[in-house]
């Protein structure tokens, strides 16, 4: 299958989970904030998927990113009913298994964020300048760092202008008083997670997959 054909697949799947989603969340006022960083995302990689293509990898990622993210606006982060899915398959709630106190599917995409978007940050970088080396690992972490900081002060001037009700499930803190150091934390992890393995699978077979993949793409246009 041609790359165009899989993004275009993976486009109308995320469309068909979107719109199903989209049907009576459990809080529509929650649902439009948490969508509105989704859909000026989603804009973004469709307005550059000609000017600055990426590999298949990127795309699936960014999907399974995406996917994740609108789960958590259809339910609210601070209520996906993970534990009843478990439940149904096994009998008992994940959250009984791991002693946990509070839902952290919050926690998962946080984690997800660097984990899944650190290597499409890396092939943009390498796409519009041609770097390589340290530079293109550490840039990765360093842009998921920082924009995982901008978001928590998204999240907490939107507490503070919408109150304890929507600002409340929007922030989704859960009573932790140190909940967005974790959440930054967490995705600083899975963002270093990822460039350590792409650097150590480039070093050990002494080539860089993002460049060959990058090199297989239509050039960027000016």
């Amino acid at each position: 299958m041609s790359r165009n054909r899989y993004v275009l697949l993976l486009l109308i799947l995320f469309l068909a989970l979107w719109t199903a989603l989209a049907i009576d969340p459990h809080s529509r006022e929650d649902w439009l904030l948490e969508n509105v960083l989704l859909l000026i995302g989603v804009a973004l990689i469709a307005a550059t998927y000609r000017r600055v293509p990426l590999s298949s990898v990127s795309y699936t990622m960014l999907f399974v990113f995406l996917c994740l993210h609108t789960i958590g606006a259809h339910y609210t982060y601070s209520e996906v009913p993970y534990d009843q899915w478990f439940k149904s398959l096994t009998g008992s709630t994940l959250s009984e298994l791991m002693n946990w106190h509070r839902n952290y599917y919050d926690r998962l995409v946080h984690f997800s964020y660097g984990l899944l978007l650190a290597y499409p940050m890396r092939e943009v970088f390498i796409r519009i300048t041609g770097m390589r080396g340290f530079l293109s690992y550490f840039l990765p972490l360093d842009l998921t760092m920082s924009t995982s900081m901008l978001y928590e002060l998204i999240e907490w001037g939107a507490a503070v202008n919408f109150g304890d009700g929507l600002g409340a499930a929007f922030l989704g803190s859960q009573g932790d008083v140190w909940d967005a150091q974790k959440d930054m934390a967490l995705a600083s992890l899975g963002a270093l997670i990822t460039v350590l393995v792409a650097a150590a699978i480039n070093r050990s077979l002494k080539r860089d997959f993002a460049h060959e993949w990058i090199g297989r793409c239509p050039p960027a246009k000016r």
